[in-house]
C-alpha cells in the first residue's frame, strides 16, 4: 500500500513524539559536548536545562561559515565529530562531513519508503558517488530496504540508457530534471526506460510542470529535502490518490524556523530560516542554520503522520542557490574578477530554460574578448556550465546583489 507507514513513529501523538525528542535530546548533549568543537561552542550553557522547544532556542546556532572555519582551524572536522568515520566527503566550501557506521548512517530509508519503494525494487541511483555523498545517501537507504541499487552518478547518458533496457530498474534517484533527460533522450534512441515508475528527488526544486510531465508517462515522482550534514530532514507523502501538501519532517530531527541571521523562531506559517537538531551519534547536529528558506504547516498531513509539517524548499536566506543540485555561492562568483582580468560587477541569473535549471553571467568588462576565458572560468568554479553575457562598464545594478535567482516555485 502506498499509505502504509515506515513505522509506528510516524502516527505517535505529537506530545509524546515532544517528549520522547527531547528526553533523547539529553542525552544527544551530553555525548556531543565529549567533542572539543561541540564543548567550544556549548561552553556555559546549563545542558540539563534543554528541556523543551524554548530552552532549545536559547543554545546557539552553528552556521555552515562557522564549520568551515572551525574545520580550517582543526581539520579534518572542527573537532565537531563524535565517532569513528567509514567514509569523508567534501561539499562546496569546502566543507567536509563523514559518514559513520551503520546501515542507513543519513536516515534516507523512511523518505524512500513514504515515496513508494520496497524490497525487491531496482533503483536507478544518478546521485554523484564522487567526494560529494549524496550518491550513498540515497544507495544506504535503498539497500536498508532490501532495493538493489544501479549506482549510475551522474553523466554518461547513453552508457545509462542501456543499464536501463537491460537491467530494467522500477525507480529512479537523482536531481528533478535528470530523469527528464533520460526518458527524452530514450524516446531519441528508442531504447527501453518504461520500467521505471517511481521517482524520488532531491537537490534542487521539482517544478509542478515537470512532476505532472513524469505523471503523464506513468511515473510517480516525490521529492525529499536533506544536507550532506545533517542527512534526511523532511520529505513528501500521498495518500494514494496525490501528494499531501508540505514535507512531513524525519523523526530523528528537531526543526525550527527562525528569522533568518538568527536563532529567533518565527511565528507558525512566517517563512524564515531552517534550523535542524539532528539525532546523531557520530555527527550530532544542534541548532545548524542551514541558510535554507520555509514555513511550518499548521495541522497534520492528511496522509495520517503526524509530525511536523513544512512547506518545503523555498530558496535560500542568503544569495547562494542551488543549480542543477549543487550549490552555488556568491563568494564563488565574486573570486571570478580574480581570475580573469578587466571585470567590473558581476551577477549571475539563474532561471528555468524549459524543465532545467539554467544560469546566465552578466559580467562589465570593456571587451567581449573576455568571455571564453570567464565561461571557463565560471565552469571550474561551480563544476555547471553558464551563459556568458558581457555588459558595459556601470551597467549593472549597484545593490550588492551577485545572485538573483529568477526561478518561479509557484
Amino acid at each position: 500500500m502506498m499509505n502504509a507507514y515506515f513505522d509506528s513513529q510516524e502516527t505517535r501523538d505529537p506530545l509524546t513524539r515532544d517528549a520522547s525528542q527531547f528526553a533523547r535530546l539529553a542525552d544527544l548533549l551530553t555525548h556531543a559536548v565529549t567533542a572539543p568543537g561541540w564543548a567550544e561552542h556549548l561552553s556555559g550553557i546549563d545542558i540539563a536545562s534543554v528541556v523543551s522547544r524554548e530552552t532549545l532556542a536559547k543554545l546557539p546556532v552553528l552556521r555552515k561559515s562557522d564549520l568551515l572555519e572551525k574545520q580550517t582551524v582543526n581539520p579534518p572536522l572542527g573537532g565537531f565529530s563524535t565517532g569513528a568515520a567509514v567514509r569523508l566527503f567534501a561539499s562546496p566550501g569546502p566543507i567536509y562531513e563523514p559518514q559513520g557506521a551503520g546501515p542507513d548512517f543519513w536516515r534516507s530509508a523512511r523518505a524512500l519508503y513514504a515515496a513508494g519503494f520496497r524490497r525487491g525494487d531496482i533503483v536507478h541511483n544518478t546521485f554523484a558517488y564522487h567526494l560529494t555523498p549524496g550518491g550513498w545517501i540515497l544507495d544506504a537507504g535503498a539497500r536498508a530496504l532490501g532495493c538493489a541499487v544501479i549506482p549510475a552518478g551522474p553523466g554518461n547518458t547513453e552508457q545509462q540508457l542501456a543499464a536501463i533496457a537491460h537491467l530494467q530498474p522500477t525507480a529512479y534517484v537523482g536531481v528533478p530534471d535528470y530523469l527528464k533527460i533520460l526518458l527524452d533522450k530514450a524516446a531519441e534512441a528508442g531504447s527501453d526506460a518504461t520500467s521505471i515508475k517511481k521517482a524520488f528527488v532531491s537537490g534542487g526544486a521539482l517544478f509542478p510542470s515537470l512532476r505532472e510531465e513524469y505523471a503523464t508517462k506513468g511515473i510517480s515522482c516525490m521529492q525529499a529535502y536533506a544536507t550532506a550534514d545533517s542527512g534526511m530532514i523532511a520529505y513528501e507523502t500521498h495518500t494514494g490518490n496525490g501528494v499531501c501538501e508540505g514535507m512531513v519532517v524525519d523523526e530523528d530531527v528537531i526543526l525550527e524556523i527562525v528569522t533568518p541571521g538568527t536563532g529567533t523562531p518565527v511565528a507558525v506559517g512566517d517563512v524564515g530560516e531552517v534550523v535542524v537538531t539532528v539525532f546523531n551519534r557520530d555527527y550530532p547536529m544542534i541548532r545548524l542554520a542551514t541558510g535554507d528558506l520555509s514555513a511550518v504547516l499548521e495541522g497534520p498531513s492528511p496522509c495520517g503522520r503526524t509530525g511536523l509539517r513544512i512547506k518545503g524548499w523555498m530558496g535560500r536566506a542568503d544569495q547562494t542557490t542551488k543549480v542543477k543540485g549543487m550549490f552555488v555561492r556568491p563568494e564563488q562568483i565574486a573570486r571570478l574578477a580574480d581570475t580573469v582580468p578587466g571585470l567590473g560587477r558581476l551577477r549571475l541569473v539563474v532561471t528555468r530554460d524549459g524543465e532545467q535549471d539554467a544560469m546566465t553571467l552578466h559580467a562589465e568588462a570593456t571587451s567581449a574578448d573576455v568571455s571564453s576565458a570567464l565561461a571557463e572560468a565560471l565552469k571550474s568554479a561551480t563544476k555547471i556550465t553558464g551563459t556568458i553575457v558581457i555588459a558595459a562598464p556601470g551597467s549593472l545594478p549597484n545593490d550588492g546583489k551577485i545572485i538573483s535567482d529568477e526561478r518561479s516555485y509557484d
